[in-house]
């Protein structure tokens, strides 16, 4: 198991450092919400990535691929998730467009609700499904159950990931007096949009492998 688990370590230090969805999400929430919040968007993500995995190791990605009114059902669900919160994103960067004034406010996310954010962005992304299906069996050693085996290695891609977000919200605490200010959190939150639509759309088109 410890084989096992050694390889995937690398391979999924790799998987965590691609810039992608979830980055964003810390590093927006970081730069707009503050540390704690971020930190909490950073646990939600790590649920929801240890849910596929158990999920994996009960076989249900595997009914959830074989099923295409199941997937398209969790793939609608997830592009109209991020559809909104792109526009939301996008609306606040519309409100403070030519008002850089101090009382504009700025659309700050409790922990709880940064959580829920990083949580269902990925519970409601079947490609994550998708993807812990495909690669967690190439890594699950013969003589140990799939359940446990799974959620080993889950919590291994959790460990990676929250090193990672804690170093990115390290940076971004750190360059927080230039991120707060009004320009360059317009151009964050419409960065921010746009990114989010884009992801939605492109889950709304795609179909499973």
């Amino acid at each position: 198991m410890l084989a096992a688990l050694l390889s995937f370590a690398a391979f999924a230090a790799l998987l965590t450092i691609t810039p992608g969805l979830d980055t964003l999400v810390v590093v927006r929430t970081a730069a707009v919400s503050g540390r704690p919040a971020a930190f909490a968007a950073a646990f939600g993500i790590g649920l929801g990535c240890l849910a596929w995995a158990a999920a994996s190791g009960l076989g249900l990605t595997a009914l959830l691929t074989a099923s295409e009114v199941g997937y398209d059902v969790v793939r609608w669900a997830g592009a109209a998730y991020l559809v909104v919160l792109g526009i939301r994103a996008l609306r606040a960067a519309f409100r403070r467009r030519g008002a850089d004034l101090p009382e504009v406010a700025v659309p700050v996310r409790t922990p709880a609700a940064a959580f829920r954010v990083g949580l269902f962005t990925n519970l409601l992304n079947p490609k994550v499904g998708v993807f812990y299906l495909a690669a967690l069996p190439q890594f699950l050693p013969k003589d140990v159950p799939a359940l446990p085996a799974s959620l080993a290695l889950g919590l291994v891609h959790d460990l990676e990931g929250l090193i990672w977000f804690a170093l990115l919200i390290f940076v971004v605490s750190r360059a927080a007096l230039w991120l707060t200010g009004p320009l360059v959190q317009r151009r964050l939150e419409a960065l921010t949009g746009v990114v989010f639509v884009g992801f939605g759309l492109k889950l709304a088109l795609s179909r499973a492998a």
